[in-house]
């Protein structure tokens, strides 16, 4: 078995070697003059060695005692930084955060917001991906993201929420149809339209789907996108009407000849939530990530 080095001893050497004399260096570390010298005398025992020249005078470095100090140091920085890095990412000052968002969170809030928080915070690393509300809410549930940004109507069990931002579903129609001018419009005037939709399981659509089947009307559905952009380019096109947030839409509402006529319904006026797991299974610096972003919200 190999001679044992503790990360005190270490210490003790290079408070001595810095001080020039046993007892100056015990002082320095807080330490009895005797717990030190017992110390360095039975390192030297045990390796065979011997760290420093005694004399009146004080103590001086040998040669290997210079090798030991210079590695030394570096072995106790390391430790040093070790227990730094553990008591950031305990206190949510450093880590890595898997985050989820839907489609709407990342055009309208997240690039800005995320931008602040990662100048604010460089010790920890966020990577985010586009995922549609309900394949977020399942990888928070099973451990594959630590943070989501989600579209949801009911909570799920196992998972805490947090108001994050609020948009509004328009009806988005070529700015030659008839209802382009209109203030506002409401769902059952326009179920004889050709639909637009984004296609899966998404949040904007099944929202679309569930009015319509409330009021009995079936929905005509044309084609399905799998972008804002797609369906928009489509709906300038003269192929069908789309219903999209409209915060989402600002550069295809400029330079396509589109317009976003507002949903006349509760359905329509949505709320972003910000989604965690519950308890200790979230990472603290998901937490901090979280309790940033909500603090960069506007009220609700």
């Amino acid at each position: 078995m190999p001679p044992r080095l503790d990360l005190l001893t270490l210490r003790v050497v290079i408070a001595v070697a810095d001080c020039g004399s046993i007892s100056a260096g015990s002082d320095s570390l807080q330490l009895a003059v005797a717990a030190a010298s017992a110390r360095i005398s039975a390192l030297e025992s045990e390796l065979g060695i011997r760290i420093f020249e005694r004399s009146p005078r004080g103590v001086e470095l040998t040669s290997v005692g210079r090798l030991l100090v210079q590695r030394g140091r570096e072995l106790v920085d390391d430790a040093d930084r070790l227990v730094t890095d553990l008591r950031d990412w305990s206190l949510g000052l450093a880590g890595h955060v898997r985050m989820l968002a839907n489609a709407s969170a990342l055009l309208q809030v997240v690039p800005q917001r995320l931008e602040a928080f990662m100048r604010s915070h460089p010790r920890i690393h966020v990577d985010i991906e586009e995922r549609m509300s309900p394949e977020i809410l399942g990888a928070l549930l099973e451990g594959r993201a630590d943070v989501g940004v989600v579209d949801v109507a009911t909570p799920s069990r196992g998972l805490t929420f947090f108001p994050f931002f609020q948009d509004q579903l328009a009806l988005i129609v070529p700015n030659g149809h008839s209802l382009a001018h209109e203030a506002s419009v409401r769902l059952p005037r326009i179920l004889k339209e050709n639909f637009i939709v984004i296609a899966g399981t998404n949040a904007v659509t099944t929202r679309l789907f569930n009015a319509a089947a409330a009021i009995g009307e079936p929905l005509q559905v044309r084609m399905q996108m799998r972008s804002f952009d797609a369906a928009c380019r489509m709906v300038a096109g003269g192929l069908g009407v789309a219903v999209l947030p409209s915060e989402a839409l600002v550069p295809q509402l400029q330079q396509l000849p589109l317009k976003a006529v507002p949903l006349d319904e509760d359905w329509a006026r949505r709320t972003h939530y910000l989604a965690l797991r519950i308890g200790e299974d979230a990472p603290a610096a998901a937490r901090t990530l979280v309790e940033a972003l909500r603090s960069e919200a506007p009220a609700s």
